[in-house]
C-alpha cells in the first residue's frame, strides 16, 4: 500500500527513524492501526532526467515487493509502519545493488521494531 498524504509523508520524513544502506535511505515511523504504507522516490536534484527517476523508482519498488515478507509479518503482529525510501546516489545503481541495499534496510527496520 502506498504512503500518501502530505501530513503523513512530512511526519514520516521529520519524525521517523532513519536507516541507511547505500545507496538507499529510509525514514520509518510507527503507524496507529491500518496497514504498512511505503513510498519510494528519486530526487530531481540528483537525477535530472525523468527516465532515470522512473527507472530508479521501478527498481526500488520491485526490490521492496520481492523482499517485504518480514514487514508483512510485523504488520500482522500489530506493528504497521509508514516507510519512505529514496535513492541518495547520483549514479544509477543496478538492480543487484538496490536489492542488496533493500534487504539490508528491511532487516534493520525489522530488528529495530522488534527491539522496541
Amino acid at each position: 500500500m502506498r504512503l500518501c498524504g502530505d501530513l503523513r509523508i512530512s511526519a514520516t520524513r521529520q519524525q521517523g527513524k532513519r536507516f541507511i544502506a547505500w545507496p538507499l535511505r529510509a525514514h520509518v515511523l510507527s503507524a496507529q492501526g491500518g496497514k504498512t504504507q511505503v513510498m519510494v522516490w528519486a530526487p530531481k536534484s540528483l537525477h535530472k532526467h525523468a527516465v532515470d527517476r522512473n527507472r530508479l523508482r521501478r527498481l526500488m519498488r520491485e526490490a521492496y515487493r520481492l523482499n517485504c515478507e518480514p514487514l508483512k509479518l510485523l504488520e500482522e503482529q500489530g506493528h504497521p509502519l509508514h516507510i519512505a525510501i529514496y535513492n541518495m546516489d547520483k549514479q544509477i545503481a543496478d538492480y543487484e545493488q538496490i536489492e542488496r541495499a533493500m534487504r539490508k534496510l528491511i532487516s534493520r527496520i525489522v530488528n529495530d521494531e522488534l527491539m522496541d
